[in-house]
């Protein structure tokens, strides 16, 4: 006869060991609350795979808060290369000592807030009162289907797997999207003597310092990253804007795209469609750097105002026009003519929930949740963008995000308990 299969139960499984599954891992266990958390690769595995080799932090070192873990080196207003992010990541993981369980995958999540919920993983069945969603908003990379009409010989990556110049052929390099990962990969590529073409995408740019500041401080100091999403102007559609492009690179600096056309780089509109050797782009160049820079010049009038009103002793600063005006840019590249041998692809990700067979989406198939709490008692998200602040999907603030769905997991835990104390007790009564 088949033995039957074993299925482990816990009070809690926390699915993802980045930053947010590890956060909420240190407050259950400060709490004692037994759980386990499931990475279906290993801890920080985009950080420590994802990333190209002159990677660098774009927000200060001091802004690295992981609960029980700040960040204590020697640069708190520095920006982490990779390998520093990778030591301070690791030393966490060293220090929490997690209930750590990689290499396993969740296949499916199910139940109902009655009977618990049920996970079909890479190593078994299991069961779990409540379940923490930290899987992250970016797990599959995402490159159009125009890519698949483009010559066979070009070499087409995502940002996800760019690592270096050496990396791609001899040749030119077009990347497509200008966000954070578009805007310092093409730099990458340009400050290593190659050649590159542009697609700019709608992403706003930000200056890196600004009247003796980092502007990170200075929001900071605004209250900016303490604003919760439905106190922001745009309510919960922030979540879907894009992030402001700037560099931690050489210690940190500001990304200027004219500048760089002026030393060589071609800029062209946003990216439309690929065919016959050929990507045709919109007529944006100038839309789009414009409105990079309206939105840099609004942060800088909003820390103007600022320090007027506090009373702030800062230095003054002048704003300079634009270095490179576009004019007469061209609505078509010709890959082969302007020998052009691989392309980045930098337009971002998307999420995929198809493995959560749970009532805790909302009609566009996003997660619908309060602060990580959805509807359905037990099941919560953290780690996504905007999830309740800024930071919430950053080191700056997971933390806070953490304490806050672990206090609802603490609560619902010890009322569990209590209910299968008093049903325990009507049984034996009987």
């Amino acid at each position: 006869m088949n033995s039957p299969m074993k299925i482990e139960h816990f009070p809690v499984v926390v699915i993802g060991a980045g930053q947010a599954g590890l956060s909420v891992s240190w407050f259950l266990k400060k709490a004692g609350i037994r759980h386990v958390v499931l990475e279906k690769n290993q801890a920080f595995h985009a950080w420590k795979t994802e990333r190209w080799d002159s990677f660098s932090l774009v927000t200060p070192n001091w802004q690295c808060q992981l609960p029980g873990h700040p960040y204590d080196g020697p640069d708190p207003y520095g920006f982490m290369v990779r390998d520093e992010i990778v030591d301070y990541l690791d030393a966490y993981v060293e220090k929490l000592q997690p209930p750590l369980r990689e290499g396993v995958a969740v296949k499916k999540l199910s139940g109902n807030a009655f009977s618990g919920f049920v996970l079909d993983t890479t190593s078994g069945m299991m069961t779990a009162d409540q379940v923490v969603i930290a899987a992250g908003g970016y797990q599959i990379p995402i490159v159009p289907r125009e890519a698949e009409r483009l010559p066979t010989d070009l070499v087409q990556v995502h940002s996800s797997i760019y690592r270096n110049p050496e990396q791609l052929p001899e040749g030119a390099v077009l990347v497509v999207g200008s966000g954070q990962s578009g805007a310092q990969i093409a730099e990458d590529l340009h400050l290593a003597g190659r050649k590159v073409h542009l697609c700019l995408g709608d992403a706003p740019r930000v200056a890196r310092r600004y009247r003796g500041k980092d502007v990170v401080e200075w929001l900071a100091d605004m209250g900016y990253y303490d604003l919760p999403v439905h106190a922001h102007p745009l309510r919960e559609g922030v979540r879907d804007k894009t992030n402001h492009y700037v560099t931690g690179r050489d210690g940190g600096r500001d990304i200027d795209l004219r500048q760089r056309a002026l030393e060589g780089m071609e800029l062209y509109g946003q990216f439309v469609d690929a065919r016959e050797g050929k990507v045709k782009v919109a007529d944006t160049v100038k839309e789009c750097l414009d409105s990079a820079d309206a939105t840099n010049e609004s942060i800088k009038d909003s820390i103007d105002a600022f320090i007027a009103k506090a009373g702030i002793d800062a230095p003054a600063e002048d704003r300079k026009p634009p270095v490179w005006e576009p004019s007469g840019r061209p609505t078509e590249i010709d890959l082969q003519g302007e020998s052009i041998a691989s392309i980045v692809w930098c337009i971002g990700f998307r999420t995929d929930y198809s493995w959560i067979d749970l009532p805790v989406f909302n009609g566009r198939g996003h997660p619908s949740h309060d602060r990580g709490v959805t509807s359905m008692p037990g099941a919560y998200f953290l780690g996504l963008p905007w999830l309740h602040t800024w930071g919430s999907g950053r080191f700056s603030g997971v933390a806070r995000d953490a304490e806050h769905v672990a206090g609802q997991i603490i609560a619902r835990h010890v009322d569990v308990i209590g209910m299968s104390e008093r049903v325990n007790e009507a049984a034996i009564g009987s």
